[in-house]
C-alpha cells in the first residue's frame, strides 16, 4: 500500500493527493482530542484505548488479506513493529488519555506534546543524519510560539500533578516512535506493521487497566459513537498516514505538523462546543501555520 501511495506521486491527481495529506492528517489527529472529550466520561482511559487498538488492529489485518498485501512480516520486524507501538500507542495515547482521566485539560496536554517537534527535529539530525536549515529551525521555533499562545490561557494553577507526569511521559513516547518509525519502519508493511503496532500496545494497555483497577466501561451511544470515530479516523486513518508521511518525509518535516493540532482542536472545540478562540489565539494559529510552512517548503 505504501508503495503504491508513492507511485501515485508520478501523475498529477496523485501529486494533489501527496500535497493534501498532511492537511487531512492534522484534521485526523486533532479530533482525538474531542473524541478523548466524549468517550472518557463512560470508560476508564486504559481499558478504552485497550479495546481501541484491539478493534482497529483487527480492522488492518483484514484490510491486508482483502488486499492480499503481507500479514507474516518476519521476527524481526514484528519485534520492531511492536516496539513503535509501545511508544506510539501505550505511551502517547495512554500518557494522554490518562491526563485527561485525571482533570488535565486537552490545551494543556497540547501544549506540552506540542513540543515534540523540536526534539524530534534535534534529535534527527544525530540519530537519522537529517539537515535541519537555519529556516527550518526558525519556523520550529514559531511553532511552538503560536501553540502557546493558542493555548497559553488554558493553563491555571489547580492542574493535577500526576496528570502533567503523564503528558510528559506521552511526550517522551511521540517523540521515541517518531524517530524509530523513520529509522526502521520503511522497510515494514505498512498494514501488517501498523497492526502489529497495535497487538502489542493493546496488551500492554490492558495489563495497565488490570494492574490499576481501571477496567470499567459503560456503552452509551456516544460512547460508542467517540469509538468509532477514534477507530476508523484516528487508528486507521490517521497513524496510517503518518506512516506513509514519515517513510516518504523527513522526520522534521512530518514533526512539525504536530503544531497545527492544537489550533485545529482549538477551532473544533469553538464549533463543537462553542469554546471561543480570541484574538491571541487568532495570532497563534496565523504564526504556528507560519512556522509549519517554514519547515516543510521546498527550497528547490
Amino acid at each position: 500500500m505504501a508503495q503504491s501511495l508513492v507511485t501515485l506521486q508520478g501523475d498529477l491527481p496523485g501529486l494533489k493527493i501527496a500535497r493534501l495529506a498532511p492537511y487531512l492528517f492534522v484534521f485526523l489527529w486533532s479530533t482525538g482530542f474531542v473524541g478523548a472529550k466524549y468517550g472518557l466520561p463512560y470508560a476508564d482511559p486504559f481499558i478504552f484505548l485497550s479495546l481501541r487498538v484491539f478493534i482497529a488492529g483487527a480492522i488492518l489485518f483484514l484490510v491486508a488479506r482483502l488486499l492480499k498485501a503481507p500479514v507474516a512480516i518476519g521476527r524481526n520486524a514484528m519485534y520492531k513493529s511492536s516496539l513503535i507501538g509501545l511508544f506510539l500507542h501505550a505511551f502517547y495515547l495512554g500518557g494522554v488519555f490518562f491526563a485527561i482521566s485525571q482533570g488535565v485539560s486537552a490545551g494543556v496536554a497540547a501544549v506540552i506534546t506540542s513540543v515534540q517537534p523540536v526534539f524530534v527535529s534535534l534529535l534527527a539530525v544525530k540519530v537519522l543524519g537529517e539537515k535541519l536549515r537555519a529556516a527550518q529551525f526558525l519556523g520550529l521555533l514559531l511553532g511552538l510560539v503560536g501553540v502557546v499562545l493558542v493555548l497559553g490561557p488554558t493553563f491555571d494553577s489547580s492542574v493535577s500533578i500526576v496528570g502533567i507526569g503523564a503528558v510528559f511521559v506521552s511526550l517522551f513516547g511521540s517523540t521515541t516512535a517518531t524517530l524509530m518509525q523513520k529509522k526502521f519502519g520503511t522497510g515494514i508493511p505498512m498494514l501488517a506493521g501498523t497492526a502489529y503496532q497495535y497487538l502489542a500496545s493493546g496488551l500492554v494497555l490492558a495489563i495497565a487497566a488490570i494492574a490499576t483497577g481501571g477496567t470499567h466501561i459503560d456503552f452509551t451511544p456516544r460512547f460508542i459513537g467517540a469509538m468509532t470515530w477514534l477507530i476508523i479516523a484516528l487508528s486507521v486513518g490517521a497513524v496510517l498516514l503518518l506512516m506513509w508521511l514519515l517513510n516518504t518525509g523527513s522526520a522534521a518535516s512530518v514533526s512539525s505538523l504536530f503544531y497545527l493540532v492544537p489550533p485545529a482542536t482549538a477551532l473544533e472545540a469553538y464549533i463543537l462546543f462553542g469554546e471561543k478562540v480570541n484574538t491571541q489565539g487568532f495570532l497563534g494559529i496565523g504564526i504556528s501555520a507560519l512556522g509549519v510552512w517554514l519547515v516543510i517548503r521546498r527550497t528547490n
